[in-house]
């Protein structure tokens, strides 16, 4: 036989489980029996502010798309300039120009990082193999 109980939780809570109830199509008491059971996702408040609104908005993707994010990758050309802009930087013949395009990438990348392991971790807590990504 169920038990009820009512508690407060703050809103921010409460719309991240209303976001996932409505992302996998399962209503809210299913949501909430199962971060009671497992726990929740962490918390992307954690992480450095220039990438939560990224990383926040993960909470409300149906999980086609969190696959999709998590299979993602840079492009071959996009590493390619990378890995020429470090060399670069390390050579000390880096220009003003090169040294932004040099942060922007690496800001590109911490992203892309930060967003694939958010929806490899949703995923895992809605219930799929992570063996999937292969």
């Amino acid at each position: 036989m169920p038990n009820t109980i009512t508690i407060d939780i703050p809103d921010y809570t409460y719309q991240r489980l209303l976001h996932t109830a409505q992302a996998t199509k399962k209503n809210l008491t299913e949501i909430i029996l199962r971060v009671l059971e497992i726990g929740s996702p962490p918390d992307w408040q954690d992480i450095p502010p220039e990438y939560q609104t990224d990383v926040a908005a993960l909470d409300r993707l149906p999980d086609p798309d969190l696959w999709q994010i998590a299979r993602s990758q840079q492009t071959p050309d996009q590493m390619q300039r990378y890995d020429e802009l470090l060399e670069r930087n390390q050579a000390g013949t880096i220009t003003p120009a090169e040294q932004l395009e040099l942060s922007q990438h690496r800001q590109d990348a911490e992203r892309l990082m930060l967003c694939k392991a958010q929806a490899i971790v949703l995923l895992r807590w809605r219930g799929h193999s992570i063996l999937d990504l292969q």
